[in-house]
C-alpha cells in the first residue's frame, strides 16, 4: 500500500510541477497588451496551483513519515540483505517515476515537433499516413 502510494504522490507532485511551471511561464511572457482577463485567468490558476502544490508536499510528508514507520517494521522481520532490498526499491521507485515522467515529456515533445514539420511540408511531400 505504502508504495501504491508513493507511486501517486510522486506522479502528481510531478504533475503539479509541470502544470505550475507551464502557467508561471505563461504569465512571465504576457505582453503588456495583454488583456487583463487573461492575466486575472492565469494568476487565479497559478494560486490555485500553488495551494495544491502545497497540499501534494504535505500528503509527501506524511508519506514520508509512514515510511519511516514501514520501514521500522521491516527491519524487525527482513535479513540485513533483504532490507537493503527493500530500501533500495523504493529510492529507485520513485527515481523510475521521475525518469519516466521526463521520458513521456521528451516523446510527447517529440511528436509534437514532428507534427509541425510535416505540416510545414507542401501537401505534394508529406508521407501519406
Amino acid at each position: 500500500m505504502f508504495v501504491g502510494d508513493l507511486d501517486k504522490v510522486v506522479s502528481l507532485l510531478l504533475s503539479l510541477s509541470g502544470r505550475l511551471a507551464r502557467v508561471e511561464n505563461a504569465l512571465n511572457s504576457l505582453e503588456d497588451e495583454a488583456p487583463p482577463e487573461e492575466k486575472r485567468t492565469l494568476t487565479e490558476k497559478h494560486k490555485l496551483l500553488m495551494r495544491q502544490h502545497e497540499d501534494a508536499k504535505e500528503l509527501k510528508e506524511n508519506l514520508d513519515r509512514r515510511e519511516r514507520l514501514v520501514t521500522g517494521v521491516m527491519e524487525a522481520h527482513l535479513d540485513a540483505a533483504s532490507l537493503d532490498d527493500y530500501r533500495h526499491f523504493v529510492k529507485m521507485k520513485s527515481a523510475l517515476i521521475i525518469e519516466q515522467r521526463k521520458l513521456e515529456d521528451k516523446i510527447k515533445l517529440g511528436e509534437e515537433q514532428l507534427k509541425c514539420l510535416l505540416e510545414s511540408l507542401p501537401l505534394e511531400q508529406r508521407p501519406p499516413f
